[in-house]
């Protein structure tokens, strides 16, 4: 017996000790693993040097964005998966600037095998871009092996566009097509109750009706038709052709498709969307030629955008701190009342951003540029205050709209001195909407009833077990009128409109820019850089810099970008990020289903449900 339990004592020493050594070398590894990024990161990560002849590869990934909209993270490091990732517009255009005029770039690649999508005032600042960069005689070729409508409208801007054997071009116009809950609502006993103001604000509609309604169709459907017309007529203009070939080309698909044999390549080819059918290895060795061979990589010299910014900037060595600076916050995404989550813009950092500015001697001038369908009518009004302040400061605010600029978007652009809008933004929706949702008849259903008592008429109000108590029912309507009151008037003060014009063009209707410069919503048609020019104007600057404030990072979330920045694409990265942290710990998360019911302790909400629906 004693032998037995000194063995076994033994044996738990051994596994002890075991246990104890493993753990020690774990956090060894760990500890290397740390040291090594943070070698690489501090001497490993040098500049990359550019070659004397090479093309630029222009490859966004996922959707095309203003501002990047999630924190920084592990998984960042790892290949994204589709539609996870971001490309920044700005940083496209800067690079096929900056190249334009490097008799180093001897052309550019554009590789949008990757592109997940991007709204129309988008692809067109890139787009623009690469026209610029064709002024330079040097060429831009474009190769896939399928494009859709957002990747062709880029394609299209190229010198020659190949597609491969089986591919096609994909295009399909727009639309806006959603869900209609009401029926469904009705079968589970719940009732949504809607405080409107706004005969064509429509983002409640799909709670209260089965199909959509005629003001927001006509709507949606002249919205709809400015875009369609705008990316006809400029892919015809680059190609050649006319905008009822491109009409022609989707609405007789299927013919076209047969013509061809149900070659969808050679039905491109034949339509003039494409210049030939090439398979990838004939496109490589065309740029081969172009700019020579690199050896180790066995393909031809190329550098990508991230790494020809990064070598530019290096190369300049521009030390722009004392000179004076026009700011550019970006408000992108829903906007909340508060900290925002990712996809999403807080009206907190948003106030932080405008304040720093604002305490910065050096920041003369301050440009928001604003790609958000709104939100929160009260996170709306804290923004638009503080601007105002900004304002009687003495720092001329001018709004730049990207994308979408709508509702609460537009909201928040009344406090500028100017507002300036690409012809295809979509934007105005001045109405404001209250939202509350009943389950009391669906709880009765199942046998499950609530009652109870309390000390005054409001004690059960917004409690959704119960149906709407009616005194807070006047309350929402009456604070529902309220907001859109105080809408109307920020947007009459702001644009000097009559209470005549205001209602015309507000009650919730959606227009482009173009036709919301007609009716005096915008004050002129241009991007970014028009808008910070006007800022520069009003502020009496002729050489200014421009700075991009962002919300700030953790020390954790700065370490990550740089080591993404240096080292993402890089096997030695990924290798490292895998044995670092467990497989579970790198996917992405899981996004929140509803995305109308915001943060907002009223429940009043200027938000353009259209606006993030086109498709």
């Amino acid at each position: 017996m004693r032998k037995a339990l000194r063995l076994l004592k033994v044996l738990l020493l051994g596994f002890w000790k075991t246990l104890t050594v493993s753990r020690r070398v774990a956090a060894n590894l760990i500890f290397l693993g740390f040291l090594a990024l943070a070698v690489f990161v501090g001497f490993g990560g040098r500049e990359p040097r550019l070659p004397a002849s090479a093309a630029l590869r222009v490859a966004p990934s996922g959707l095309l964005v203003e501002q990047e909209s999630r924190g920084v993270s592990w998984e960042d490091l790892l290949p994204e998966e589709e539609g996870a990732a971001e490309t920044v517009v700005r940083d496209l255009v800067e690079a096929l600037d900056l190249a334009k005029d490097d008799p180093r770039i001897r052309a550019v690649y554009l590789d949008l095998s990757r592109l997940g999508g991007g709204q129309l005032s988008k692809l067109q600042a890139v787009g623009a871009a690469l026209e610029r960069f064709r002024e330079s005689k040097k060429p831009v070729i474009a190769a896939g092996d399928y494009f859709l409508q957002s990747s062709y409208f880029l394609a299209a801007h190229a010198d020659r566009v190949y597609v491969a054997p089986l591919g096609g071009v994909f295009l399909k116009g727009y639309g806006i097509y959603r869900h209609y809950l009401h029926p469904a609502l009705e079968r589970l006993g719940v009732k949504v109750h809607v405080f409107r103001a706004g005969v064509y604000k429509s983002a409640a509609e799909p709670f209260e009706r089965s199909d959509m309604s005629e003001e927001d169709r006509t709507a949606n459907a002249a919205l709809l038709g400015v875009l369609w017309s705008a990316y006809k007529e400029e892919v015809a203009r680059l190609r050649g052709l006319e905008p009822a070939a491109i009409e022609d080309y989707v609405e007789r698909f299927p013919r076209h498709l047969a013509a061809a044999g149900g070659d969808a390549a050679e039905a491109a080819r034949a339509a003039g969307l494409v210049d030939a059918v090439r398979p990838r290895h004939a496109v490589r060795e065309e740029l081969l030629a172009m700019v020579g061979e690199d050896p180790a990589e066995r393909s031809f010299r190329q550098v990508d955008v991230a790494a020809y910014l990064r070598a530019r900037r290096a190369e300049t060595g521009r030390d722009e701190k004392e000179r004076p600076k026009v700011a550019v916050i970006v408000a992108q995404g829903v906007l909340v009342d508060g900290l925002p989550r990712a996809g999403r813009t807080g009206s907190a950092p948003l106030v932080q951003q405008i304040r720093r500015a604002v305490g910065d001697d050096a920041v003369r001038a301050l440009v928001l540029r604003v790609d958000s369908p709104g939100g929160s009518a009260l996170a709306a009004e804290t923004v638009l205050a503080e601007l105002e302040r900004a304002r009687h400061a003495g720092k001329p605010v001018i709004a730049s709209f990207g994308s979408v600029a709508a509702s609460g978007g537009y909201w928040i652009a009344c406090a500028a001195d100017e507002i300036w809008a690409a012809p295809t933004t979509v934007t105005g929706s001045i109405g404001v909407f209250g939202l509350f949702p009943s389950f009391a008849e669906g709880l009765q259903s199942l046998g499950i009833r609530n009652d109870g008592v309390g000390t005054t008429r409001l004690a059960d109000a917004l409690n959704p077990s119960r149906p709407l108590n009616p005194h807070a029912a006047e309350a929402l309507r009456l604070l529902v009128e309220r907001s859109y009151a105080a809408f109307l008037e920020r947007v009459g003060r702001s644009r000097g409109l009559s209470d005549e014009q205001l209602r015309r063009v507000a009650e919730g209707r959606v227009w482009s820019g173009r036709h919301a410069q007609e009716n005096g919503l915008v004050d002129r048609l241009g991007g970014i850089e028009e808008a910070v020019a006007a800022a520069a104007r009003r502020a009496g600057l002729e050489t200014y810099a421009v700075d991009y404030l962002e919300p700030p990072l953790s020390s954790k979330e700065k370490i990550l970008r740089e080591l993404r920045e240096r080292w993402a694409g890089r096997d030695l990265a990924r290798g490292l990020a895998h044995l670092l942290l467990p497989g579970e710990l790198l996917q992405p998360g899981i996004e929140g289903l509803l995305g109308l019911l915001f943060k907002d302790p009223r429940g009043i909400h200027a938000y353009c449900l259209a606006c993030e629906g086109i498709d």
